[in-house]
């Protein structure tokens, strides 16, 4: 356990973090069995295998943790090749490429009993000023206006079991109604926004901002792909798998404060969707940009 987020987790007892964000900082909170290599766990709340936003956020984390706080990562690229057991704890090997005068390269690998899960190239660098520009802000309601997802639920916990039993460490709040409110209305959109922060204020270590935004980066982003055709998670017959994913960071933030997710899908063929979405300071600052490829299937009710 590291200890600046192993003291943050303590003493974040009575702080206002909700439960599911302190199982999120223990998560993050890998164990070193070895010299570049790291054992992460599991929430009790688990999904049928393990969530791949859990395993980009504690890979990021592993991998930033044999390079060091003065040296951010700016780009990770995952690719998925098998789901993991919820039931056991995941290793994370580190291999070290490259540590040159502003940048450093890592390949992460997780496994459980030998077999592969995942692998994850990392790029980190240095801070500098140049050429900046970045896409508009969408203009959108506040979240303060808007409820928590997790009151669109009401009336439909049986069809949405997955999403309400899952750990809610993030606060999240739909600008558009969610595929399950689109569904009854028979509405199509082809973006979805959604405004995402930690549900409770965490510790000042920018490696574990970074990790949440990416643990985040996985949860909606491939609603954009079936909104696009008017289906819905839970009320239709859909599998869905991760392939890959990447996330750029463009420049430092706080993911304990408000930022807009914007995903939109541009195509989806060949049993595949692709997504990809920008996260936003209220400030319109563009702070990041994902890239989700999936295995899409929609089995049509009969």
């Amino acid at each position: 356990m590291s200890a600046s987020l192993g003291e943050a987790t303590a003493d974040s007892e009575g702080s206002g973090l909700s439960d599911d964000l302190r199982v999120l900082l223990s998560l993050l909170d890998l164990e070193e069995q070895a010299t570049d290599t790291f054992i992460g766990q599991h929430p009790e709340k688990v999904w049928s295998r393990t969530f791949g936003g859990q395993l980009v956020a504690q890979a990021i984390v592993a991998a930033g943790r044999t390079v060091g706080p003065e040296r951010p990562v700016h780009a990770v690229n995952a690719h998925f090749v098998r789901g993991g057991d919820p039931k056991k704890p995941i290793e994370y090997h580190v291999d070290r490429h490259r540590d040159g005068r502003s940048f450093a390269n890592r390949t992460v690998t997780a496994s459980q009993d030998g077999d592969e899960l995942f692998v994850m190239l990392a790029a980190f660098q240095d801070w500098g000023k140049g050429l900046e520009h970045g896409a508009p802000l969408p203009e959108v309601p506040s979240p303060e206006d808007l409820p928590r997802v997790e009151e669109s639920f009401a009336g439909l916990e049986d069809k949405l079991e997955m999403f309400v039993k899952a750990p809610h460490p993030i606060d999240m709040r739909y600008t558009n109604d969610p595929a399950w409110i689109l569904k009854g209305t028979g509405e199509k959109l082809n973006h979805n926004r959604v405004w995402m922060r930690t549900d409770g204020a965490l510790p000042d270590d920018p490696l574990i901002h970074v990790a949440a935004l990416a643990y985040s980066s996985d949860t909606t982003v491939l609603d954009s792909i079936i909104t696009t055709h008017g289906l819905s998670w839970g009320l239709d017959r859909i599998l869905a798998a991760t392939v890959n994913h990447s996330i750029w960071f463009h420049r430092p933030f706080r993911f304990d404060d408000w930022a807009l997710y914007a995903t939109e899908s541009p195509v989806a063929a060949g049993s595949r969707g692709l997504a990809r979405g920008m996260f936003y300071a209220r400030n319109g600052d563009l702070l990041a940009t994902t890239v989700q490829e999936g295995v899409i299937r929609h089995f049509p009710k009969r």
